[in-house]
């Protein structure tokens, strides 16, 4: 299973006008983080978790030419703006795109979308099959999806484990019961926002205190934001087998 980080920031933070920061400012392409995503290829299909404002650019930066399915980790604009955007698979492929989302997440894609799902259709509009999730492990083709129930602020969202791979972003809180399906990872992947208290993602500090906890041989930090500071530096200060992410970084797990 090949694993492509294909965005490691977020807007939390990053003003709409020109930045003079040390990180916005940055020469090092660790510090140029799109919104946070990541692709998942396995068995000669490809998957993404979250399609942002960035997913057209992060695809035709991995020159990715298949697409199998997006699965949602939740409905915040930062995760699924993108979406329009897979209709370029649906012309190249001449298939439609399985979607797999929570009842909710699908209520938020049809109310921001609503022309793919009018009667009349468009033509060139996205094509998809929808389909739901709960807590319940799925499959897609030969990979199972194990669920990971999350809060982020007052907002359910979900993280998901594949294989020995798991993948979080977007929380602040974990349950007990939750976290004895991230044990035994090889490869963990949690939000680091800032280093300040947040209402809704977990700090630097509570990042690492769980990934202490958790015990993954590797972590990687993601979602995040310019106010951590520059990639070289934060990595300096990151206990072993924690990491900051990047975007483009790329793992294989057997």
């Amino acid at each position: 299973m090949k694993i492509t980080f294909l965005g490691t920031g977020t807007s939390q933070g990053i003003p709409l006008i020109a930045c003079s920061c040390p990180v916005c400012q940055s020469g090092n392409s660790k510090d140029k983080r799109l919104r946070s995503s990541i692709m998942i290829e396995e068995n000669g299909h490809v998957y993404v978790i979250d399609t942002g404002p960035d997913f057209r650019y992060q695809m035709l930066r991995e020159n990715v030419k298949r697409l199998d399915a997006v699965i949602f980790t939740h409905e915040h604009k930062d995760h699924i703006a993108g979406f329009d955007d897979i209709r370029a698979f649906n012309y190249v492929l001449k298939k439609k795109i399985n979607v797999y989302a929570t009842s909710r997440v699908q209520g938020a894609i049809r109310r921001e979308f609503a022309y793919i799902f009018d009667t009349i259709k468009y033509p060139g509009i996205p094509e998809i099959n929808l389909h739901t999730i709960d807590s319940i492990p799925f499959m897609i083709d030969s990979t199972r999806f194990t669920p990971i129930e999350l809060m982020h602020s007052k907002l359910p969202v979900l993280g998901f484990r594949i294989h020995d791979f798991t993948y979080i972003t977007d929380a602040n809180s974990i349950s007990e019961a939750e976290k004895e399906k991230i044990k035994g990872s090889k490869v963990l992947v949690l939000n680091a926002l800032r280093r300040e208290l947040h209402i809704s993602h977990f700090t630097f500090d509570q990042a690492i205190e769980l990934a202490k906890e958790l015990k993954a041989e590797k972590t990687y930090f993601t979602h995040i934001s310019h106010q951590l500071g520059l990639h070289a530096e934060v990595e300096r200060e990151l206990p072993e087998g924690i990491s900051l992410a990047w975007d483009g970084l790329k793992l294989e797990l057997n």
